[in-house]
């Protein structure tokens, strides 16, 4: 049984390590996004290839975060998470030397891989590592500290791009690294699940891996309207049939289908579809246009998106709470209209646009309905399955918003009619972003749709999360590995 008190110096010592971790992680997501211009143009990249360096990324960390999460409870947690925070690091580096627009997307993809071995390891610790009774207070504080990074990314990127350059913006990475990794490997008590059984559905994850990379290529290129592009296409929706097949015959699945014989928890998903891909794009995009549209410098664009995550950390936990009184239906219909009308406000943005009546408002409604919604989906998801499987329905619900964002990322450029260049011209990137906000806005009015149509109250008793403060904007809480035996 776990017994390091959060009081010790060991139980400090292992906040500190996890929360170094995660906030790698959770920095990299935010910060990234305000670079893309000056990437853009310091390695003469067309959109296409800004739209990979955030999409590579995302399409290792969506396709590889549940095996990590099944490779730290096989192999050994602190083993895995020191090993994944010394390949994130070692792909950071290869991001910050990067010569060439290729170069930068492969260390990317190699950023990803690492940041599926080190996120869910992090809090997958600290269950494994702290005694029952300090469990909870020891996961608050992680969370609060990690929204805390998360709400300094954009501020911290923009100042790295105005300041010493866009590439340290991936080479602040490594002395993180290099602070977390010995602390880990000094302080941190090893654990596994010694109940793991089974292979490895390696099979599972390269398949979805390369649907979702098929598919992604495919949108990025469609403009060209080629026959690669469309062989691409056919391929990708292959790969996800043949994903499918392989998880129904597997005795050990990555993601076991029966999982979805659970009504509320697939609803919960396709609202989780709906919303994070509205997120992702919305973030991917506003953070051009506040640069090239609107011609704010970097640090002011970063700056300008901060309030969502801030109120995400100060009223998240409160919002949990409501739901856990008025039930989750509510919440879940409400929230996304919120965000959507958020969205609807960012259409006065533009050229010659005031932060305090343009982007301000837009963006506090857009946070009201983040924080409405977010607690109350991730508690919803533990609800919906058996109390055993409750990690394992929180690790896919995480990647299903990671690869909806994903998918948004590649889609919306498209169509919304934006060109290569088109981030290099204000006027007609300014054009294609408002009706990518009219997209984005539909997304969530049909996430509400099918949360009002589907969402029933919690049963009692059931699982709550233990993150109940929250400040990431690209992905649910991923719960702890602690409930997930079956994928291992």
């Amino acid at each position: 049984m776990p017994d390091v008190r959060i009081a010790s110096s060991q139980g400090k010592w292992i906040l500190l390590t996890t929360v170094l971790g995660s906030s790698m992680a959770l920095l990299d997501s935010t910060v990234v996004n305000v670079a893309l211009p000056r990437i853009g143009r310091d390695l003469d990249a067309n959109l296409a290839a800004l739209q990979w360096t955030v999409n590579a990324y995302m399409l290792t960390l969506a396709g590889l975060i549940l095996l990590g999460g099944s490779l730290g409870d096989r192999y050994g947690r602190r083993k895995v998470f020191v090993i994944g925070v010394v390949w994130f690091a070692g792909a950071s580096l290869l991001c910050g030397l990067a010569p060439s627009a290729g170069v930068l997307v492969a260390a990317r993809a190699l950023q990803g891989v690492g940041g599926a071995l080190l996120t869910p390891g992090s809090l997958a610790l600290i269950q494994a590592s702290f005694h029952a009774d300090d469990r909870g207070r020891a996961v608050g504080l992680w969370s609060g500290f990690g929204g805390i990074g998360a709400a300094v990314g954009p501020f911290l990127g923009g100042w790295l791009v105005d300041g010493p350059g866009w590439r340290w913006v991936f080479l602040l990475n490594v002395p993180l690294a290099l602070l977390c990794a010995p602390i880990a490997v000094r302080h941190v008590p090893e654990s596994a699940d010694g109940r793991t059984h089974g292979r490895f559905d390696v099979l599972g994850a390269v398949l979805g891996a390369l649907a979702l990379a098929l598919v992604t290529y495919a949108l990025i290129e469609a403009r060209q309207g080629s026959l690669v592009v469309a062989v691409t296409a056919v391929a990708g929706l292959a790969a996800g049939v043949a994903f499918v097949q392989v998880e129904k015959r597997s005795p050990d699945p990555m993601m076991p289908l029966d999982v979805f014989k659970s009504r509320q928890f697939t609803a919960v998903n396709l609202v989780t579809l709906c919303v994070y891909a509205a997120f992702s794009g919305f973030f991917f995009l506003t953070a051009l246009q506040l640069q090239v549209a609107v011609g704010w410098s970097p640090l002011a664009a970063g700056t300008a998106l901060l309030p969502t995550t801030v109120l995400m950390l100060l009223f998240s936990a409160r919002s949990g709470a409501l739901a856990d009184q008025i039930g989750p239906r509510i919440p879940l219909t409400a929230g996304p209209l919120l965000c959507a009308a958020g969205m609807l406000l960012m259409l006065r943005v533009g050229p010659g646009a005031s932060y305090v009546l343009d982007v301000l408002p837009a963006v506090l409604v857009l946070g009201a309905g983040m924080v409405t919604l977010v607690a109350p989906l991730t508690a919803t998801v533990l609800a919906s399955v058996d109390t055993a499987r409750a990690g394992l329905a929180s690790g896919i619900n995480n990647a299903a918003a990671r690869a909806a964002g994903l998918i948004a990322v590649a889609a919306l450029p498209l169509l919304a009619g934006m060109g290569p260049d088109a981030y290099l011209s204000a006027s007609a990137f300014d054009d294609a972003f408002h009706r990518a906000m009219l997209l984005c806005a539909g997304a969530l009015v049909v996430g509400s749709g099918v949360a009002f149509a589907t969402v029933r109250p919690l049963p009692p008793g059931c699982r709550r999360p233990e993150c109940r403060t929250h400040g990431a904007v690209t992905a649910p809480p991923l719960e702890g590995q602690r409930a997930r035996r079956r994928i291992a």
